[in-house]
């Protein structure tokens, strides 16, 4: 994801992308065949790709050149487009991929006799709601093929969004930009703390009228709330 915009360099302003997209579609589409085809090549130098069957020719550094070559003379198309829902949309859109498993425990139907049920849906036919069963160690293959290796960084930040400068820049961001800056009250001990003028969250604000503040007060597990008495029932008669 690339934001609409960026810091100038002496960080005394906003630039906005022009024509409310960042780059041509013809630009991308040659700079994303430049680095496409320079890390394929890198890639085979180092060994990492193999070949078999219709495409065992290709082990030979001549054929696979040409190949590069007959590539890099085409036209390439990179597809781009405005969301229709907008940037929320595409943000809840990614947050499926990047913070969910594989597989909800909703899902899960049952583990009998070494096999598993769950369900799917199956968008080719009217996204209808099916169950699958298969064995056990057929069902654990396909979750671990959602795990990602060992020392791979799930999100990666760069930028202004990057881990060692965020909070400066997100905050010069904030005041280049015409962000409103949200007043609440602290629980501080001292006049100067209760009159803070520090932003808050807006996941902290009441979802309905927008300005009162969900204060966290305790978390009730499943056990608790089954100890809990019941309320009095009134006596109609």
């Amino acid at each position: 994801m690339v934001p609409g915009g960026g810091i100038s360099s002496d960080n005394s302003r906003w630039i906005a992308c022009r024509k409310s997209f960042f780059l041509p579609v013809e630009v991308l589409s040659c700079f994303f065949r430049k680095r496409f085809l320079l890390r394929l090549r890198k890639a085979f130098r180092k060994g990492k790709l193999h070949f078999h069957g219709e495409l065992e020719s290709l082990a030979q550094p001549t054929a696979f050149q040409a190949l590069c070559q007959k590539a890099g003379d085409v036209d390439w198309v990179v597809y781009a487009k405005a969301p229709f829902g907008g940037p929320e949309q595409v943000l809840k859109y990614l947050a499926r991929y990047t913070h969910r498993v594989a597989i909800s425990n909703r899902r899960l139907l049952s583990l009998a006799d070494g096999q598993v049920t769950f369900e799917w849906k199956d968008y080719a036919h009217g996204n209808q709601t099916k169950t699958m069963t298969l064995e056990a160690v057929e069902f654990i293959r396909r979750f671990l093929l959602h795990v990602f290796p060992s020392g791979f960084v799930h999100i990666r930040h760069f930028g202004f969004l990057a881990n060692r400068r965020r909070k400066a820049k997100l905050a010069l961001c904030r005041s280049l930009l015409p962000a409103p800056q949200i007043v609440v009250e602290t629980s501080g001990d001292s006049p100067g703390d209760r009159n803070s003028t520090t932003p808050e969250p807006a996941a902290r604000l009441c979802p309905v009228c927008k300005v009162g503040r969900l204060m966290f007060v305790q978390t009730l597990s499943a056990q608790v709330l089954t100890c809990l008495p019941s309320p009095p029932i009134a006596d109609t008669s």
